[in-house]
C-alpha cells in the first residue's frame, strides 16, 4: 500500500469515527433531555395519563370550547413526545384520587368540577368568582390579598400549576383560566418553557400566575409571567370567601 492510498484509508476511518462519535453524543444528549422531560411530567415510557376536559358553560348541551380542544391537542403532543399514553375523560366522569397517574386538568372551577376539587384540596389560598351572572367580578381571581379581575379580550389571567401529593406520586397539572383562550395560552406556555421550569422547580410543586394580553388580536400567543404565587395559593386564607367564589 503506497502512502497516498494509506492516507485515503486513514482519512475515511477518521471520518467514520468522527461521525460515529457525533451520533453517539447527539443520541446521548437527546436521551438526557427526554429523561428530564419525562421526569418533569411524571411520564416514563408507556405511562398512562389523564386529560380531564371541562365543559363549555355557554353551550346548552355538554360541549367543549374550541380553545379548550386546542389546549388538549397541545398537551397530547407533549404526552406523545414522552412516549406515554393519554386517556381523555370529562370533568364529571373522573372518580379517583390523584397521584397514581399524571393528570392534566383544563378549565376553571365553574366549568370543571374536578378543578374545583383540586383547588379545594391543594390550593386553599385561591378564590375564583364563579357567579354565572355577568358582571365586572365574574371570573375574578383572589390570591392571598391580591385581586385579579378579568378584562375580556384585553387582560385575562390563568393559573398554571404543577402539584403533587408528595413522595413518588405523579403530578397534577392545572390550567385554570378566566376564559377558554387563557387555558390554551397556559398549555402553550408550558410546552415552550417546561425545560426552564424544570431547572427552576425540579420535581416540586409550583403555581404561576400568567396574564394573556390582547387575546382578541393575538390569540393565546402573548403571555407574560405575573408572579410565582405558590406560597400564597397553598396557604389557607383566614377569612371566609365572599359569595359566588370557589
Amino acid at each position: 500500500m503506497n502512502d497516498d492510498l494509506r492516507n485515503i484509508v486513514l482519512g475515511l476511518v477518521a471520518t467514520g469515527m468522527s461521525a460515529s462519535l457525533g451520533w453517539i453524543a447527539r443520541t446521548s444528549l437527546w436521551r438526557r433531555k427526554l429523561r428530564r422531560k419525562q421526569a418533569f411530567f411524571g411520564l416514563p415510557e408507556n405511562a398512562e395519563s389523564l386529560l380531564v376536559v371541562n365543559r363549555d358553560p355557554a353551550a346548552a348541551e355538554p360541549a367543549v370550547h374550541r380553545f379548550d380542544v386546542f389546549a388538549l391537542l397541545e398537551l397530547s403532543a407533549l404526552i406523545k413526545d414522552c412516549g406515554a399514553n393519554a386517556q381523555v375523560v370529562t370533568q364529571d366522569a373522573v372518580q379517583q384520587g390523584f397521584g397514581e397517574r399524571t393528570e392534566f386538568c383544563v378549565g376553571g372551577p365553574s366549568s370543571n368540577r374536578r378543578m374545583a376539587a383540586h383547588m379545594t384540596a391543594m390550593l386553599p389560598g385561591l378564590w375564583v368568582n364563579t357567579d354565572p351572572e355577568p358582571g365586572p367580578e365574574r371570573g375574578a381571581f383572589r390570591i392571598g390579598g391580591e385581586h385579579y379581575p378579568m378584562e375580556r379580550g384585553v387582560a385575562e389571567y390563568v393559573l398554571l400549576a404543577r402539584v403533587t401529593a408528595g413522595g413518588q406520586a405523579r403530578p397534577v397539572f392545572l390550567f385554570c383560566g378566566q376564559s377558554a383562550i387563557t387555558n390554551q395560552a397556559a398549555t402553550r406556555y408550558l410546552a415552550r418553557h417546561h425545560e426552564r421550569l424544570h431547572r427552576k422547580h425540579g420535581a416540586g410543586s409550583f403555581v404561576l400566575l400568567l396574564k394573556v394580553l390582547n387575546s382578541q388580536a393575538y390569540g393565546p400567543d402573548v403571555v407574560e409571567l405575573v408572579a410565582d404565587v405558590t406560597r400564597a395559593a397553598r396557604t389557607p386564607l383566614p377569612e371566609t370567601a365572599p359569595p359566588g367564589t370557589t
